[in-house]
């Protein structure tokens, strides 16, 4: 699996390069900035960029635009941001213009090695990976349409929006499978999912759940 890396500090590139070839990763490029990661893409074919958010030379949400940037030009490519910070506007952004294939990791919040390089392969496979702290920020301030949810059904939603499938949900919430099961479906026909989008409806509920 090729993997690009946008991240302006050396020890953390450096590392990062280190830890995905040790990992069985192939390390296509490393950019500093926004104009080399656009050059890299244009030159190397990827699985996932996993990107830093705050880059020169303002260090803002450079790293965030070019990640968007990176996917107009090469639809779905797949994107893990991985940063200290949640910039909560071009985070919206990349995540409505299509949640599949996208992460959201805070630096600070992972805690272990296999956790962050099993989130880089759920990605690279169109996965969604989102840290619980992002999808609170992202939910600050923004009015719900979810008020047909029971309490567990928005339970269940949040971890869908966190990524977990309904078997991690079921451990997660001590529960049986088959009860997560009930609840999704329960969120699909209160959030007006019709069963023609079978394939889309998870990517839908949590996009809705965020407000997207």
């Amino acid at each position: 699996m090729r993997v690009m890396i946008l991240e302006d500090n050396p020890i953390l590139a450096e590392g990062l390069g280190l830890l995905l070839g040790n990992s069985g990763f192939e390390v296509a490029a490393v950019a500093a900035d926004a104009d080399g990661f656009a050059k890299a893409i244009a030159e190397h074919e990827v699985d996932i960029a996993v990107v830093d958010v705050r880059l020169p030379p303002t260090f803002t949400d450079e790293g965030l635009r070019a990640a968007i940037e990176a996917r107009r030009v090469r639809p779905g490519l797949p994107v893990l941001v991985f940063s200290q910070y949640v910039e909560e506007v071009y985070a919206a952004e990349l995540l409505a213009a299509g949640s599949e294939g996208v992460g959201y990791l805070l630096k600070d919040r992972v805690s272990r090695v296999d956790e962050f390089l099993e989130a880089v392969r759920r990605v690279a496979a169109g996965g969604t990976v989102l840290d619980p702290e992002v999808v609170s920020q992202l939910m600050v301030k923004r009015s719900s349409p979810l008020d047909r949810l029971t309490p567990r059904e928005r339970e269940v939603l949040a971890l869908m929006a966190q990524g977990l499938g309904n078997t991690a949900i079921a451990d997660r919430l001590v529960v049986t499978e088959g009860a997560v099961h009930k609840h999704v479906g329960n969120v699909f026909l209160k959030l007006d999912l019709p069963p023609t989008d079978a394939g889309h409806r998870r990517v839908l509920a949590v996009l809705a759940y965020l407000g997207l």
